[in-house]
């Protein structure tokens, strides 16, 4: 083996960074970010986790009567307390997603409200972004749907 070369990898490195500005430890989801690459703004590139998975099937703005609101936004916003309700089922937390997929049937709505659908976030979820696609479907099961988002947390053992 003495012959052989040596490789060294090219492309960029991976890094490992706290969920939270500050934080040091790996109890909890990390995010994947490679040097070099520019931060993403609300959303993680990629997460690390180890411990008990809890998910979501896709969770729609149904209140806890049945009811739909009309509106995009408050949608958004019954969505996200009904998945904080889920995780704590589960004995898990915000901090704890890995994943969160959206299925919008507007996607011009959604950017529209980019601004509003954050500060509606970081007041359910706190300032922790895991990794996120968002897509736009023809339409929900529910036909008064107008988002419906799938979420996945690894709670540490």
């Amino acid at each position: 083996m003495e012959n052989c070369p040596v490789s060294t990898p090219k492309g960029p490195t991976l890094a490992f960074l706290p969920t939270t500005k500050g934080e040091a430890s790996t109890d909890g989801p990390q995010v994947l970010q490679p040097s070099g690459w520019l931060a993403p703004k609300g959303y993680a590139n990629g997460m690390t986790a180890d411990g008990r998975l809890v998910v979501t099937g896709g969770v729609i703005g149904w209140d806890d009567q049945g009811r739909l609101p009309t509106d995009f936004v408050a949608q958004v916003r019954q969505t996200l307390s009904n998945i904080s309700a889920i995780l704590a089922e589960g004995d898990a937390r915000p901090e704890h997603l890995v994943r969160l997929t959206w299925y919008v049937v507007d996607m011009e709505e959604y950017l529209s409200n980019l601004k509003t659908l954050g500060k509606i976030y970081r007041d359910i979820f706190g300032a922790h972004y895991p990794a996120m696609a968002l897509v736009q479907v023809v339409r929900l099961v529910e036909k008064a749907a107008r988002v419906e988002i799938e979420a996945t947390a690894v709670v540490p053992r």
